[in-house]
């Protein structure tokens, strides 16, 4: 078993069969703000792959395109709650050289469009679009 500062950069940096499970639980009750963004950075609409409720490592992005290494997370309530949480997760995530970007749930309900437009800009800056 590999150690955590020697993960594989592949797709899945070596997230366990349990994590799998559990992405496909979530993919399957996705929240209703999910849902709403992912109709929209679904079939390569912004011109990237998106997966949703991927794997890595040990946590699992809400959505994720690995041509630009690029996490999306959509956060609830509790994340008010949990932003020590939170800011630890990006900070891993960030070791595995991932760029996160994150909007509330209100965000999304309130403006999908704006939210958009923000992650095709962090595309662009990520030269993916």
């Amino acid at each position: 078993m590999l150690q955590k500062d020697t993960v594989q950069h592949t797709m899945y940096y070596n997230a366990q069969p349990v994590i799998f499970a559990r992405a496909k639980e979530l993919r399957e009750n996705m929240t209703p703000a999910e849902k709403v963004l992912w109709e929209r950075l679904r079939c390569n609409q912004l011109g990237v792959r998106f997966k949703a409720q991927h794997p890595i490592d040990i946590f699992i992005a809400d959505f994720y395109c690995h041509r630009a290494k690029l996490v999306v997370e959509v956060d609830g309530e509790i994340h008010v709650s949990q932003s020590d949480y939170d800011d630890g997760r990006t900070a891993e995530l960030e070791r595995l050289c991932l760029t996160v970007i994150r909007f509330t749930n209100e965000e999304v309900l309130k403006d999908v469009n704006l939210v958009i437009q923000q992650i095709k800009d962090k595309l662009s800056d990520l030269n993916m679009r």
